[in-house]
């Protein structure tokens, strides 16, 4: 795997991700240590399942040699210094209490490429490889969205004599847990009647974990699998402290006959403690373990296979959410299932299909990181660009019984201290503002998306035309409608206008042309609501307040607003040539025409797009004369959807550089953070807003000061449309610098929660990019694979489904050739 080793006490802060589209899941970080749990759908950055660990024997007769490992190392200081609004980097209490106790490895190194991780385990007698992966399939919606993690373990013996290997795996039954309070040891709030069971089928040792005494429809209800590719691997099906399964483990002998095993016995072994039975007491769990051993010869390799999966179908309205409270609704928590837990009946279902596909779950998996790695992206943006796809499997978005995608903002945590704690989704729910920025899920999962305009237009869309930037959930109670929202308060313009957009996309990106259809009624109401509100006289210039993504409402001419419409008029331009109404479409155009004119004339003052108010309005929360990171967000757009220039090319271009030469900062030490804190020390980011000139208000727009993932992605972007590279690349280079794994997470790029959905603007820069000479990675409605652009022409080949190039059909280990035109 082509991915930089990270030293653990160089990357305390990473965590990486593992779980599946909308199933929740847990972290794996680069010292080997399992926290983040967050299995019962509900995000919990600081969840924890005491007792859930990988611990090694490893045994020589000559010399003698008996010794068994937690298969984590060392933590780093407790009271060590925090990173502003960060907590990947907490190891949790148990894990620390754990490796006081018992010997630990010395060091580990971690690659990841995600979704898959390795980690190197250092100070053992054998050489471990461990390799982590939740399976990701572009394209592939359900087998993306396996509630499972899967481990290989690969165990080399070094030395000149034979070694004896037990690798050990322990759990806690999670079942009736609420995922929100703390567990204190096998304690926890849902816990009681929890039981264990063995069971053994298909040459691999599961425990099943389960809880017959709780309600079904609570939303801790479910069952859990941890199984072990071993048909006779030694278990210890109940127990509470960590002290009991490692000296099971110190216990066991090598050799056991699994032809005497029955499939539902624990093992064969009179030695050791004997196996527990019965459900646990009340507020109580047991914890569970499972091992297989390995004999090898010197210089011998082995591996061991563990799984853990999970099902927790009870998804339920449990966040809250925007708008006057409904008196109708009460303390009722609406029901809104899991997809997942509509193919598969429960865990042991889940774990019984992986086992039967692990080979081709994986080889999928590896081609899609191999699309990346052989690339002309170098290793950066492959590591970084790859982590797009954590956030839309994080706990931000989930797809419901139904079939329909939602997505917070993010997820509740120490990114939203300002917030209602730090548990759940945060900003509920498919912010149409934010989401304006996000691309990785409509190239990776174009399904996805266009389930989010079908909300939108068949839920949303109030009967003026306009859209509530939220929806309120479930989609069958009362929206909001003539009713305040919040963030901002008013229905957001550039979230309508960004609706537009993505409709556009949506039909480029395989929705087809009865989609369009169905659909274009609700796009012409949306824009002729917007034509009349801010645009009554048909100038092309949108006016008056103009609510947006910075929580305020903008004001009298600004860019930011006025390239989004300009964009959406284009690109409604184009959606009705394809649906056969050429009366609209010269409406549209034509107002696109008076309006790029009078935009550039009014805004542009040789360096950058400035907003210009209109008698009497307010200068609190406007921007006047500074130069704003987005201001030319719609242009960015118009670039991805092959709309052409909105502006003229050499302003766009003046523009640009001026937004990097002025908001680009290296170095925060001294800066005055009004709000919050997303880069600091020697850190380099992008400013949202700057006064180069002077004349910043007194109030001036909000989150001026911050730094946001999204924008950056989306100038930087930009910037390599241009040809902008040196631009570009320094904007980039800050984004992952931060977000090395030192003192953040790569896999968690924040904004107003955890896994912020804005960040996936990143892979806009892989769109970018792929227009240039070189081999860039390629995803079509129907296929994947690569597109090399060379002198001599275009090829194309198709890793994954079918890529239609040219009116060829290429399938999967194809290739076609197109010359040069």
């Amino acid at each position: 795997m082509r991915a930089r080793p990270i030293p653990h006490e160089e990357g305390r802060f990473v965590a990486m991700p593992l779980g599946g589209i909308g199933t929740g899941g847990f972290a794996i970080g680069a010292d080997g240590g399992l926290r983040q749990w967050q299995l019962q759908n509900v995000g919990n950055h600081r969840g924890e399942l005491p007792g859930t660990f990988f611990a090694l024997r490893v045994s020589q007769i000559e010399p003698p040699l008996d010794r068994t490992y937690v298969l984590q190392a060392p933590p780093g200081p407790a009271d060590a210094a925090r990173t502003p609004l960060v907590n990947d980097d907490l190891v949790p209490g148990w894990q620390r209490d754990l490796l006081g106790a018992y010997p630990g490895v010395t060091s580990t190194t971690f690659r990841g490429l995600y979704p898959v991780a390795e980690i190197d385990y250092h100070g053992l007698p054998v050489d471990v490889r461990l390799t982590a992966v939740n399976p990701l399939i572009p394209l592939d919606v359900e087998r993306s969205s396996l509630p499972v993690a899967m481990f290989t373990f690969t165990v080399t013996n070094p030395s000149d004599v034979d070694a004896h290997v037990w690798l050990g795996a322990a759990m806690q039954n999670p079942v009736g847990h609420d995922g929100t309070t703390p567990i204190d040891g096998v304690t926890g709030r849902g816990y009681g009647g929890n039981t264990n069971r063995v069971r053994r089928e298909n040459g691999w040792t599961s425990l099943v974990l389960e809880n017959h005494a709780i309600d079904p429809l609570a939303p801790g209800a479910g069952q859990a699998v941890l199984a072990i590719d071993s048909p006779s691997a030694a278990t210890l099906p109940q127990w509470q402290h960590p002290a009991e399964f490692l000296g099971f483990l110190d216990a066991r002998a090598f050799y056991v006959d699994s032809s005497v095993l029955a499939p539902h016995t624990a093992e064969y072994q009179p030695s050791g403690p004997a196996p527990t039975w019965g459900p646990s007491g009340p507020g109580r769990t047991w914890n569970g373990g499972v091992a297989a051993v390995l004999d090898l010869k010197p210089g011998e390799t082995g591996t061991i296979r563990v799984l853990l999966a999970w099902h927790f179908p009870n998804r339920y309205a449990n966040f809250v959410q925007f708008g006057p409270p409904n008196p109708q609704w009460g303390p009722t928590r609406f029901w809104l299932g899991n997809a997942y837990a509509q193919r598969y009946a429960d865990a042991q279902a889940v774990a019984a299909e992986v086992v039967s596909q692990w080979d081709s779950l994986l080889a999928d998996t590896r081609a899609w990181t191999s699309v990346l790695t052989e690339s002309s992206l170098d290793g950066d943006a492959v590591e970084h660009l790859a982590a797009q796809a954590a956030i839309l499997r994080s706990p931000s978005c989930f797809v419901t019984a139904d079939g329909a995608f939602f997505g917070f903002e993010g997820v509740l945590g120490a990114s939203t201290v300002m917030w209602t704690g730090d548990v759940g989704g945060s900003c509920p729910l498919n912010c149409t503002h934010v989401w304006n920025y996000a691309q990785a899920v409509a190239k990776l999962f174009p399904q996805l998306e266009r389930s989010m305009r079908q909300t939108e237009y068949d839920v949303m869309q109030a009967p003026a035309g306009y859209l509530p930037h939220r929806v309120i959930s479930p989609p069958y109670l009362p929206q909001l409608w003539d009713k305040p929202i919040g963030g901002p308060v008013e229905p957001a313009l550039d979230g309508m206008l960004g609706s537009v957009l993505k409709t556009y996309r949506e039909v480029r990106n395989g929705a087809g042309l009865d989609w369009l259809r169905r659909y274009w009624p609700s796009v012409q109401r949306l824009l002729d609501y917007v034509r009349d509100r801010w645009d009554p006289t048909a100038s092309g210039v949108l006016r008056g307040v103009q609510p947006s993504t910075h929580d305020i409402d903008l004001c009298g001419v600004n860019s930011f607003m006025g390239t989004l419409w300009l964009a959406a008029l284009r690109a409604a331009e184009e959606m009705a040539r394809l649906v056969d109404d050429p009366a609209y479409g010269a409406v549209v155009a034509d107002l696109f025409e008076r309006g790029s004119s009078a935009y550039d004339e009014l805004l542009f003052n040789g360096s950058y797009y400035v907003q210009v108010l209109d008698e009497g309005e307010s200068t609190d929360y406007q921007w006047l004369h500074g130069c704003l990171a987005d201001q030319l967000i719609g242009q960015w757009w118009a670039h991805q959807l092959d709309l052409g220039y909105l502006l003229p090319r050499e302003h766009v271009v003046t523009a640009l550089r001026s937004i990097v030469r002025h908001n680009l900062r290296t170095g925060f030490d001294g800066f005055d953070h009004i709000y919050r804190v997303f880069a600091d020390r020697d850190d380099t980011g992008l400013l949202m807003c700057t006064w180069p000139d002077g004349g910043r208000p007194s109030v001036p727009t909000r989150y001026c000061d911050e730094v946001w993932t999204g924008s950056e992605y989306q100038v930087a972007a930009h910037c390599l449309r241009e040809g902008l590279d040196d631009e570009a690349y320094a904007i980039l280079r800050g984004i992952w610098a931060r977000y090395d794994g030192r003192r953040r997470n790569p896999y968690n790029e924040i904004e107003c929660g955890d896994h912020y959905v804005r960040a996936m603007a990143g892979w806009s820069v892989v769109d970018a990019l792929s227009t240039r000479p070189g081999t860039w990675p390629l995803l079509t409605p129907s296929g994947w694979g690569t597109v090399t652009r060379g002198p001599d022409g275009v090829s194309v080949s198709c890793e994954y489904g079918v890529i239609t190039v040219g009116g060829v059909d290429v399938p999967a280990g194809g290739r076609h050739d197109l010359p040069a035109s």
